[in-house]
C-alpha cells in the first residue's frame, strides 16, 4: 500500500479530510466510495476528477466502491444547484445507470481475481424496499433537523441566493445520501467516502448517521473542485459538455479540448488528469516553460487523457484528424477519418450540395468552385485560382482538367475543396 492521502496532496487534490483518515488508511486495506449521479446516460469530465480518484485510491492497494445513484438520482441533489432540477422517470434513469456503469469500467479494474477489485453498487438495490415510515422512524430520527439545516447546501437555498427556496424533497436528500454511507458501512465495511468539496455536507452527514446508529468511526475526504484560470467553467466549451461518451464527444474533440488549455491551467490539469510521477511532471512544466509555443504540456495531457478514456487507437485518430487542419496530410489520410470526426475537424466550414448525378458524371472545377456552389464568387475567379495553383481537392493541387468523381468522396458523401491554406469548403453530395 501507498500512502493516497499524499498524493491526493502534492497533486492539489484535496479539500477536506477528517481526522485521523490518513492514518487509518497508512494503516488498514480500506474499502472507500465516491457516487455518482445518473443524470444523463454518459458523464463529462466534470465527473473524471472523481473517477480518477477511485483509480489512485486503487492503485494505493484499497478498494474502490463506485456508487451510481439510481435512487438518489430521483430525488435530486441540491448541491451547487440555485434551482430545483427536473426529476426523471425510471426508465430513463435506469439507462443512464447503464451508461455510467460501462464507462466506469474503462478506468478501474473489476477483475474478482485481483487483490483489491473495484465494486460497482446501484443505491436503488437496498433502497427501493424501504417503507417511508421505516426510513423516518429508523434513519430520520438520527438526525436533527437543526444538523441539516446548518449544511451550506440547504443554507444557500434557504437564503436570498434563491427565490425559489428549497423542495421537502431536495431536503431529505443528505439524509439519503447518509443512508448509503451506513449501509455501506455496515454491509461491505466501507469506511471512507470521497467526493467534490460541495459533497463535504453530505458526507458528513454519513459519517454523523454511522456514528449514532452504529457507534462506529468512519472517514471523509474531499477535492477541490475543478477551475479555470480565466473564470469560465470546467468541462465546458461553446458546444456544451464535454462528455466521456466518444457518440457525444468524439475523441478529436476531446482531445481538442484538452490541446487549447491555458498554460496555466495545463501546470493544474498534468497533475490532477494524469499518473505521470512527480519527477515526470517537474520536467514537463520545466521544459514547456522554456518553449509554451510547443505546447507540451497540452499534448502530453491530451494524450494521457485521450488514451485513458477512448484508447489508443482513437488517440491517433485525433492526432491524425488534428494534422489535417495543421500539418502535411494527404487524401488517404482524409479518407481514413469516419464522418463524425471529418465533421468536427470542418466544423463550421461552408458547404454547398451537389447532386449524386454530378458526380457520376464528373464535375468539372469550374462547376465546383463556382458554378454549382458559389465557393468562388465567379467562374473568372475560379480560373484564375486554378491557374495559380492555389486550388486542392482532397488536400491535393489540382489544375482546370481536374474532374471530381465518387473516388473522391470521403465517408460516402463528402469533397473537401481548398484555396490557399486555410479557406476551405465541403461540397456535401445528396
Amino acid at each position: 500500500m501507498t500512502n493516497f492521502v499524499e498524493e491526493l496532496k502534492w497533486r492539489g487534490l484535496l479539500h477536506q479530510i477528517m481526522p485521523e483518515t490518513e492514518e487509518y488508511l497508512l494503516e488498514n486495506k480500506a474499502a472507500g466510495y465516491i457516487g455518482f449521479d445518473p443524470t444523463a446516460d454518459s458523464l463529462h469530465i466534470g465527473s473524471l476528477v472523481q473517477i480518477l480518484i477511485l483509480k489512485h485510491f486503487q492503485r494505493a492497494g484499497h478498494k474502490p466502491i463506485a456508487l451510481v445513484g439510481g435512487a438518489t438520482g430521483m430525488v435530486g441533489d441540491p448541491s451547487g444547484k440555485s434551482k430545483e432540477r427536473n426529476l426523471l422517470d425510471e426508465t430513463t434513469l435506469q439507462k443512464n445507470v447503464d451508461g455510467v456503469k460501462s464507462q466506469l469500467a474503462r478506468f478501474l479494474d473489476f477483475d474478482p481475481s485481483s487483490d483489491n477489485p473495484a465494486v460497482l453498487v446501484n443505491n436503488f438495490d437496498w433502497m427501493k424496499d424501504i417503507s417511508l415510515i421505516e426510513f423516518v422512524r429508523d434513519t430520520g430520527k438520527h438526525i436533527t433537523v437543526n444538523y441539516m439545516m446548518a449544511k451550506d447546501s440547504v443554507k444557500k437555498r434557504l437564503g436570498s441566493e434563491s427565490k425559489e427556496g428549497m423542495s421537502f424533497t431536495e431536503f431529505t436528500y443528505q439524509l439519503f445520501q447518509g443512508y448509503d454511507f451506513y449501509h455501506l458501512y455496515k454491509e461491505m465495511d466501507c469506511k471512507v467516502q470521497m467526493g467534490g468539496s460541495d459533497q463535504w455536507g453530505n458526507i458528513t452527514t454519513g459519517t454523523e448517521l454511522i456514528r449514532r446508529k452504529l457507534q462506529g468511526k468512519a472517514y471523509a475526504i474531499t477535492v477541490p473542485l475543478v477551475t479555470k484560470a480565466d473564470g469560465t467553467k470546467f468541462g465546458k466549451t461553446e458546444g456544451g459538455n464535454v462528455w466521456l461518451d466518444a457518440n457525444r464527444t468524439s475523441p478529436y474533440k476531446f482531445y481538442q479540448y484538452w490541446l487549447n488549455s491555458s498554460d496555466e491551467d495545463s501546470e493544474k490539469y498534468i497533475k490532477i488528469f494524469t499518473f505521470l510521477d512527480k519527477e515526470t511532471i517537474d520536467n514537463l512544466i520545466a521544459e514547456h516553460k522554456e518553449a509554451p509555443h510547443m505546447r507540451l504540456l497540452q499534448k502530453k495531457i491530451g494524450e494521457e487523457v485521450t488514451v485513458m478514456t477512448h484508447g489508443q487507437e482513437a488517440y491517433e485518430n485525433a492526432i491524425k484528424a488534428s494534422n489535417i487542419l495543421f500539418g502535411r496530410s494527404t487524401a488517404d489520410d482524409l479518407k481514413s477519418l469516419d464522418e463524425q470526426t471529418f465533421l468536427d475537424v470542418f466544423d463550421g466550414v461552408p458547404q454547398a450540395s451537389v447532386s449524386k448525378e454530378d458526380i457520376e458524371n464528373g464535375l468539372d472545377m469550374i462547376g465546383a468552385l463556382s458554378a454549382k456552389t458559389n465557393f468562388l464568387k465567379s467562374n473568372g475567379d475560379a480560373r484564375r485560382a486554378l491557374k495559380e495553383n492555389s486550388i486542392s481537392v482532397n488536400k491535393e493541387k489540382v489544375k482546370e482538367d481536374y474532374l471530381i468523381t465518387s473516388d473522391h468522396l470521403i465517408a460516402g458523401k463528402y469533397v473537401l475543396l481548398q484555396r490557399g491554406k486555410k479557406n476551405y469548403f465541403l461540397l456535401k453530395v445528396e
